[in-house]
């Protein structure tokens, strides 16, 4: 019998083109789910899944069939995925948790995985700094705005869409964050700071783009799960350790 493991993604970006068509990433991300549900309880994908995802009532964008029934019959299996929504994809509504039995999550939480305690989430607006972004957070996030953009018609409005994710960094061969060293890093910084408060075993976050493992204190990790844009990264648990991986390097 295989031993049971719990799996994190994050940063895939569909429906952008980069390094790869957003087509070719999906159907090697669905390689990849086909691969890991060989032995996954739980798939936890910590944000930006795509690049860009609003759900009508009604409707929701057009697009990603392969994953989006491969996510059904995973959760029709019995595995368990959680949603973290990212800067991305913070529009993400109900969809997920009614059709496949998703978890959704719109901040870090902390959990516990065998003995050990996680901390997760995608990672944008933690620490300190990056307060113009936090602010245009708040705005997309709030209730009156998504409720506005919710009365555009769906081919204007995801025409919009489409407009501003060509013009990300992701769509612009940008794929990897800017980075100095790990003591510039903000995510270090406000890992270090949160174990002061509350001891954790692992931080595992997404955002950066970086793919990071970086000893936090005496034994604590905190891992960013990189970037599907140029890579390919994820992390595994399987219940005494955690690894950082590649998928078909």
């Amino acid at each position: 019998m295989k031993q049971e493991k719990i799996y994190f993604i994050s940063d895939l970006h569909l429906g952008v083109d980069a390094a790869q068509t957003s087509i070719e990433r999906e159907k090697k991300f669905v390689r990849w789910l086909d691969f890991v549900s060989k032995d996954a309880t739980e798939i936890y994908l910590l944000g930006d899944i795509f690049d860009m995802w609003f759900e009508y009532k009604r409707a929701i964008p057009r697009g990603f069939s392969r994953v989006l029934g491969k996510f059904i019959e995973l959760s029709d299996l019995g595995i368990q995925f959680h949603y973290f929504t990212g800067n991305h994809d913070m529009w993400v509504k109900n969809y997920f948790s009614e059709e496949m039995g998703m978890k959704i999550y719109r901040q870090p939480i902390v959990k516990t995985l065998a003995d050990k305690k996680f901390l997760l989430g995608h990672g944008d607006g933690l620490g300190r700094g990056d307060y113009g972004y936090k602010l245009i957070k708040r705005i997309f996030a709030g209730k009156l705005n998504q409720w506005l953009f919710a009365r555009l018609h769906p081919n204007f409005a995801m025409g919009v869409a489409d407009f501003f994710s060509k013009k990300s960094r992701a769509a612009n061969g940008k794929y990897d964050a800017d980075f100095t060293s790990i003591e510039n890093e903000v995510l270090v910084h406000y890992c270090r700071q949160y174990l002061e408060k509350e001891n954790i075993d692992y931080f595992i976050f997404g955002h950066r783009h970086l793919k990071l493992d970086v000893p936090i204190g005496e034994k604590s990790r905190y891992l960013n799960l990189g970037q599907w844009l140029s890579g390919n990264s994820y992390a595994v648990f399987n219940g005494k350790t955690l690894e950082l991986l590649d998928f078909e390097d």
